[in-house]
């Protein structure tokens, strides 16, 4: 494994936000020869063109994924395109910047000259990239328009329903909400709500999610949905709980016990203390040997921005341990310390963890 000060080194960092900083000029340019000229003279030097492998090998790895917080980035994109093309002064032009398949953006149309554009170059690279390599970590506009509520990163959100059942909503989430006179009926589509459900004998209440089905009458209870599948878990009360997949199962969960389902179908029921039942409400990230990937997907709705995982490896080790939500950074380093792993801040919108 590499040593953790060459992560941190301004030289490195310095040399990555250039790699960035060629590959949208190139894409921008591709026929320029004497564009060509310079970048093969940069990529020369052994440690340019280590950058530049580890810059094309992060592109890859997030290639075709969907470019979110364009609310944030965008403007400034569009500001920094509008200096480098106007030396500094002009105005952002009106048209977003281009998302395509592989890089978003260009440096601008004039060679840089002078300390000045170089700093301009390298300040448009790291944004441009970032629009890029930013991943979606919570409902897409398409989900939006589908969910009857919806929160953004970062945000949590108590809405009271109709019957004055209360669905409180973790960052980067999703529900439909259905009722009729014979049953009351919510879908998560994304992200981890909490339920405290009012109890009414005439008309159920169920919950549905990827591979999971939830009735209760009157009960509090969490269920949550990600990449490495769903799970629900009692904080009150009693439930049943039916999992579709490769190991159809039924179940009765009662108080402090839980129900997962991954994505391979695989079932596993548990127990834990009511109190760490949505413990995320109290800004805690609790883990009791979940995959790291499965654990990074519940951190990403805190990030606004993109964290990139390139270790497979790593990304199936198991994580124990309580962290931070109101830190996600912080929180973010201490469970890649625990994998002796590091993290990469190439700009605020992208973070990079590998164990090399």
């Amino acid at each position: 494994m590499a040593d953790d000060k060459d992560k941190t080194d301004p030289t490195v960092r310095q040399t990555s936000r250039e790699a960035s900083g060629w590959m949208i000029r190139l894409q921008d340019a591709p026929e320029d020869a004497e564009l060509q000229r310079r970048f093969a003279d940069w990529l020369s030097d052994p440690v340019n063109a280590a950058a530049w492998d580890e810059t094309q090998r992060m592109s890859r790895a997030v290639a075709g994924a969907t470019p979110r917080h364009a609310e944030s980035w965008g403007p400034f994109l569009r500001q920094a395109r509008a200096e480098a093309e106007n030396g500094g002064t002009a105005q952002p032009r009106q048209a977003p910047p281009s998302v395509g398949g592989g890089i978003a953006g260009a440096a601008g149309r004039r060679a840089p000259s002078g300390r000045r554009d170089r700093r301009r170059i390298l300040r448009l690279a790291g944004l441009a990239a970032a629009s890029v390599m930013v991943i979606l970590a919570g409902p897409n506009l398409a989900l939006r328009l589908q969910a009857d509520h919806a929160t953004a990163t970062a945000e949590t959100r108590t809405v009271r329903l109709a019957d004055d059942s209360l669905a409180t909503m973790a960052p980067a989430s999703a529900i439909t909400v259905s009722y009729t006179t014979g049953e009351r009926r919510v879908r998560l589509l994304a992200g981890e709500v909490y339920l405290d459900v009012t109890p009414d004998a005439g008309r159920p209440f169920r919950v549905s999610t990827d591979g999971l089905r939830v009735t209760v009458l009157g009960t509090r209870f969490n269920v949550s949905r990600s990449d490495g599948g769903a799970e629900v878990s009692v904080a009150q009360g009693v439930v049943r709980v039916e999992a579709s997949g490769a190991q159809p199962a039924a179940a009765t969960l009662e108080e402090g016990e839980f129900l997962r389902v991954g994505r391979s179908g695989r079932v596993q029921r548990g127990s834990r203390p009511t109190s760490l039942v949505g413990a995320w409400r109290q800004n805690q990230l609790i883990a009791q040997d979940e995959p790291f990937r499965n654990v990074l997907d519940r951190l990403r709705r805190y990030h606004s921005g993109a964290i990139v995982l390139l270790d497979d490896a790593l990304a199936a080790q198991p994580v124990t341990g309580v962290y931070d939500l109101g830190n996600p950074l912080g929180a973010l380093r201490g469970i890649a310390r625990s994998q002796k792993a590091v993290v990469r801040e190439i700009t605020p919108w992208l973070l990079i963890v590998s164990r090399s």
